[in-house]
């Protein structure tokens, strides 16, 4: 959107510049004082994307006061230069209503009484975000939930009827007159505040839950395997959680590992051409991007399988770089919020590392970024300090942008509060921690026995593939096809594979798994798709372990030398490493005498 300076480039005083404030933000839209309702509304329409019929514009953010669609002039409905107009949706009731487009877990928080049982320290009935009964918790909640917070607002004798949550601002603001703009000119008016950082005293999310251990080990196995970090995107679902008065947790059920090169010490991600069919497919599965997860290991004992514990208090837990990762992340997943002028007001997308602990043992922790880093991430203020990955630093001003001053308050050696400008800003004032952790009782939205390789782990030498699909299929025990089926991995691959992609037809399947419906995957089980992937699969035929044992053996015999093989050739005890052995291994065998072995099974392995 472009900002018009009247001064600046010579045009009409009648122009003016209307603000149109929006579910999903607000948008200046420039017009004269002639133009009437109706082509104002056509004009605002398309800065928006709306048809005329799918959006309404009231003076007042309370819904009254629409503005019609008419030949009357912005001047004679006393609309004005600066002047802030509301958008809604059609069908959206917008901030005064009783919902708007949020998530459900919010909608069903809302309902809620939220008052707690009787306080066994002070014989009253207590709120949801007193702090007392919060620190007396076990373990104590330093944070209380983001909707606990909402009823402390909208507590009071008004309801929180002049409450409004306001995302910050580090820009400019644009449109005003009487000064050239910035770098020759700026005023107070369309100055940003200066920031003070604080300790965000509330979370969108309160706990973090892998559905259970099988979800993160298969994670890890990677850095096991190559040494290499590793990230994932973490797909789950938004819960009621109860050990937190009005909490939200995130169940996560399957990682998805994005195309990424990674080191011992880096990760750099790459464009993922299938990140929209993921996105696609999990939603039919009712799941959604909850978060992130990233692997900062380093072995320490390989005989007994201990990593070293390096972050800590007195190292940090979370890189300024990561926190940038963290707030980039959360700014795409923005939160819905009905007391937000923007309709938006944080996140409750969440960051997972996986390190090592105290006990040296692989430890999941998690954490989100604070609104106000969200604010400095989303307007290119905050920078990572090149050799302190436990410091930020908040930008200079310069010609191309201003920064506003950005402070953080600490105490001297006398416990004195003093305020330090952010440059550099420890990230600990950044940063929110979230318990993670493992049910008692594992769930399992995807219940595969068998294993599906994982997407884009070709360095590992396991590839999503029909050959690695055939094996899949003949180790599969369960004669539940459904099971078959349940493994989040081999349903990215039935979809995005480039030889028989599934996607305009895998509907059924997915809501057979999403609702644990066998009579419906076998169904789908019957098409036409499934007997053509059971053709393909076919082709890629591979014999038995004890077939392939007898092939080396063989092969051994017409080779005394055994000039065919490295020295692990002698190491027949893993059907992998004996595949990975011979030349041809996921080609058909060539047909060979037969050999005295006894009876080899056909039947894919």
């Amino acid at each position: 959107m472009i900002d018009y300076d009247v001064e600046k480039f010579n045009i009409s005083p009648n122009l003016q510049i209307i603000r149109v404030q929006s579910p999903n933000g607000m948008k200046k839209i420039p017009a004269t004082k002639k133009e009437t309702a109706a082509a104002f509304l056509n004009k605002v329409g398309k800065e928006f994307g709306f048809t005329s019929n799918g959006f309404s514009i009231f003076l007042n953010r309370n819904k009254t006061d629409e503005i019609q669609s008419q030949n009357k002039t912005l001047s004679l409905l006393k609309i004005k230069h600066g002047d802030m107009l509301f958008l809604y949706p059609s069908g959206s009731p917008g901030p005064s209503g009783e919902t708007m487009d949020v998530d459900e877990i919010d909608q069903y928080l809302a309902k809620q009484e939220g008052v707690l049982p009787y306080y066994t320290f002070n014989c009253y009935l207590c709120q949801p975000f007193d702090e007392e009964y919060l620190s007396h918790l076990d373990p104590p909640v330093k944070h209380m939930s983001f909707h606990a917070y909402i009823r402390k607002l909208t507590g009071g004798a008004d309801k929180g009827k002049f409450v409004a949550l306001e995302n910050i601002s580090c820009k400019i603001k644009s449109g005003c007159e009487g000064h050239p703009p910035w770098p020759e000119g700026i005023c107070t008016k369309c100055q940003p505040s200066a920031i003070t950082l604080n300790r965000q005293k509330y979370r969108h999310i309160d706990n973090i839950m892998f559905e259970n251990h099988t979800i993160a080990d298969r994670f890890l196995d990677f850095w096991r395997k190559t040494g290499s970090q590793r990230m994932g995107y973490l797909y789950g679902r938004y819960t009621e959680h109860k050990d937190i008065p009005l909490a939200i947790r995130a169940e996560v059920a399957a990682i998805y590992e994005p195309p990424q090169i990674a080191t011992q010490n880096s990760l750099e991600l790459v464009e993922d051409p299938k990140a929209a069919a993921v996105e696609e497919i999990a939603a039919k599965l009712g799941l959604r991007k909850v978060g992130w997860i990233f692997t900062d290991l380093l072995s320490e004992d390989t005989r007994i399988g201990t990593v070293k514990y390096t972050r800590n208090k007195d190292s940090y837990f979370l890189s300024a770089e990561e926190c940038i990762t963290a707030g980039h992340f959360q700014n795409q997943q923005s939160n819905p919020c009905r007391l937000s002028p923007d309709g938006h007001f944080g996140s409750k997308f969440i960051t997972v590392a996986a390190t090592g602990g105290p006990d040296n043992q692989v430890h999941f922790e998690g954490y989100q970024v604070s609104n106000q880093c969200m604010a400095l991430v989303r307007d290119e203020c905050l920078l990572p300090c090149r050799d302190a990955p436990e410091l930020g630093y908040a930008k200079e001003s310069s010609t191309e942008q201003y920064v506003p001053d950005v402070f953080y308050k600490d105490k001297d050696k006398f416990g004195n509060d003093i305020t330090y400008l952010a440059r550099p800003l420890p990230v600990e004032y950044l940063i929110i921690d979230i318990t993670t952790t493992f049910p008692k009782d594992p769930q399992y939205t995807f219940c595969s026995t068998q294993r599906f390789p994982i997407e884009n782990r070709d360095i590992l030498g396991e590839t999503q593939d029909f050959h690695s699909l055939a094996t899949y299929l003949s180790q599969c025990t369960s004669t539940v096809f459904l099971d078959i089926v349940s493994d989040f991995h081999l349903l990215i691959f039935l979809v995005t594979n480039e030889v028989m992609p599934l996607r305009d037809s895998i509907g059924l399947l997915l809501d057979a798994v999403k609702t644990k419906d066998e009579e419906l995957a076998q169904t789908w089980k019957k098409s036409e798709q499934w007997a053509t992937i059971e053709q393909l699969c076919s082709k890629y035929h591979w014999p038995s372990r004890r077939a392939l044992t007898c092939l080396i053996t063989f092969l051994f015999s017409l080779t005394p030398d055994r000039s065919l093989f490295s020295p692990q050739a002698r190491r027949v005890g893993s059907h992998r490493a004996l595949r990975s052995l011979v030349p041809w291994a996921g080609v058909p065998l060539p047909q060979l005498p037969h050999q005295p072995c006894g009876p080899a099974s056909t039947a894919p392995s």
